[in-house]
């Protein structure tokens, strides 16, 4: 699988120093849990759907991931003062919310063409509360076009009261569920037979993740028929 995406050397060096100062940085302020590593797949790509609460997930699946992920996210975290330095050291792909990018999906694709594994919330956005929200059918469409496997990841623990928590020295558990991968139906037809087949597999992939996370965190999934098959 062929694809023209690149990174900087400069970017690849400092995710290198990221990935130890965030991981070393996790372990002081809290009590971390990896579960499920031998579920990773050998080999890439792949693509990593992650359960968004805060904006805690993110630097705790690129820091505590075996290999280094790419990342896609909102376009404000660029601008925001503090995470907008870390974002744009670190790189990865500026999607606006709301709006439908070509470029964004098709430097995604060229992320997942190139072999490189890609981490993703497909709710679109920080929920602040432990409850899902219902997946955005984007993620299907990459899925589609890249023909990958997914990795859910649910994570446990990430609210947005956790610095508050470990700044207390509270030390507060962090954990990471890593499933197993699974492989989502090829989408056909055309129309609107063809978006609500692309939400099914979205909704397919958040009851994945809401298998993984404790009742509480499971928000709209909880009642799926989906989640009862899995838990």
């Amino acid at each position: 699988m062929k694809g023209s995406y690149t990174v900087p050397i400069h970017k690849r060096l400092f995710r290198v120093i990221m990935r130890l100062m965030f991981r070393v940085l996790f372990h002081i302020l809290a009590r971390v849990e990896i579960n499920g590593k031998d579920n990773i797949p050998e080999k890439a790509p792949y693509l990593v759907a992650i359960n968004h609460i805060s904006l805690f997930e993110p630097p705790l699946v690129l820091a505590f991931w075996p290999i280094t992920l790419e990342a896609i996210g909102a376009s404000d975290i660029w601008e925001r003062p503090g995470q907008s330095v870390l974002a744009k050291m670190y790189g990865g792909i500026q999607v606006r919310r709301g709006k439908y990018d070509r470029q964004v999906i098709e430097n995604a694709l060229s992320a997942l063409r190139s072999g490189r594994p890609l981490v993703i919330a497909p709710e679109g956005g920080r929920s602040h509360t432990p409850g899902m929200r219902r997946g955005l059918p984007g993620v299907s469409y990459m899925i589609d076009q890249a023909d990958v496997l997914v990795v859910p990841v649910g994570i446990v623990g990430s609210t947005d009261d956790f610095l508050e928590k470990a700044l207390k020295f509270k030390r507060p558990k962090i954990a990471m569920n890593i499933g197993k991968p699974i492989k989502v139906p090829r989408i056909e037809g055309r129309g609107e037979e063809r978006r609500n087949l692309r939400q099914q597999n979205t909704d397919l992939i958040m009851a994945h993740i809401a298998a993984l996370v404790p009742p509480g965190y499971r928000g709209v999934y909880a009642d799926h028929p989906l989640l009862k098959e899995l838990v």
